[in-house]
């Protein structure tokens, strides 16, 4: 069978079109259920869609092929060509990934999104050393504190086995006399149960994720910052895509960024609500639990613009200045 030369100039399209389709793997490290996940593949279908095929982006929730903390090196080393992660779990490695958690510097969403535009141009930069693209980030509500029994003085909080997930949750334990323990999201209920951990600084988002309410009993609306996920692509992957596709994918992504602003601000308020359904004790920090926090969140602050340097400086000036 002959074919006319439009069909094979068809053909020959389709063919081209198919070779150069791409498939990326997305870990992250939360539930598909969860509004960050949920987020991330509304995303991931829009860029399909926006590049015609060209990309394809799939998304593996719940840490199911890398775990929370192996995320970010698996985009790095091109092992995973995008992910989101928790970015203030790698303070350690640099300080500037602790800008969103610094306590009580950033404490609404209004507030969290300046603190972003400003943590940005340093935050691109010091991703872009390591081989990564900063595409969007999108805040979890405001962190409060899981206690497995009624807190109401500083003392109280004493010798309590705390659930860290960064190092600036465990210096938080640290100065109010707590022991933290580092736990991943997805190792979370299962410390809870065991008591590896009674208690932790978190959204009501991750409270609910994992039904809290079986282990824990109450929970103190301190709003002690909004920690942000940040997703990030492997910058050598990234530029391997037309020049249309990267439009695509920087696009979608700044629709990502307010589209997940404005979910965590909109669930914010049910989240707390479905803790007390469920039988926590739902209330503000007492006083003097505040007072604390409140010495806590300027050693911490001050210690931060100490190891983060020049670039720590710029984040909070371009801060204050908004």
């Amino acid at each position: 069978m002959k074919l006319s030369a439009a069909a094979i100039l068809a053909l020959s399209t389709a063919l081209g079109s198919a070779a150069a389709a791409e498939t990326w793997d997305m870990p992250v490290a939360y539930p598909a259920s969860n509004y960050h996940t949920e987020n991330a593949q509304t995303f991931a279908d829009a860029v399909a869609e926006c590049t015609g095929g060209e990309l394809e982006i799939v998304i593996h929730a719940g840490g199911s092929l890398f775990k929370g903390d192996e995320i970010k090196r698996a985009v790095q080393l091109g092992e995973a060509q995008i992910g989101e992660r928790l970015l203030s779990a790698h303070a350690n490695e640099n300080p500037v990934f602790a800008y969103d958690s610094i306590p009580f510097l950033a404490t609404s969403f209004e507030a969290s999104e300046k603190l972003r535009a400003a943590a940005q141009p340093v935050l691109a930069k010091v991703l872009g050393a390591q081989n990564l693209t900063l595409l969007y980030s999108v805040p979890w509500p405001p962190q409060g504190l899981y206690f497995s029994k009624p807190v109401a003085t500083p003392a109280d909080m004493e010798g309590v086995k705390f659930r860290a997930y960064n190092s600036i949750t465990a210096r938080v334990a640290e100065l109010a006399g707590m022991v933290p323990t580092q736990i991943e999201a997805a190792d979370l209920k299962q410390a809870l149960a065991t008591g590896l951990v009674s208690s932790m600084i978190s959204s009501g988002s991750t409270g609910v994720d994992e039904s809290v309410w079986e282990d824990m009993t109450n929970f103190y609306d301190v709003k002690a910052w909004l920690p942000r996920n940040t997703v990030f692509v492997n910058t050598d992957a990234f530029e391997g895509l037309s020049e249309a596709a990267q439009t695509c994918v920087t696009d979608e992504a700044a629709k990502a960024q307010a589209r997940g602003a404005e979910k965590a601000a909109e669930l914010s308020g049910g989240f707390v609500a479905t803790l007390a359904e469920n039988g926590m004790d739902v209330n503000p920090p007492a006083e003097p639990i505040m007072a604390k926090l409140g010495e806590i969140g300027e050693t911490m602050t001050a210690e931060w613009l100490e190891t983060a340097g020049d670039d720590g400086k710029a984040i909070v000036d371009a801060y204050k200045a908004e």
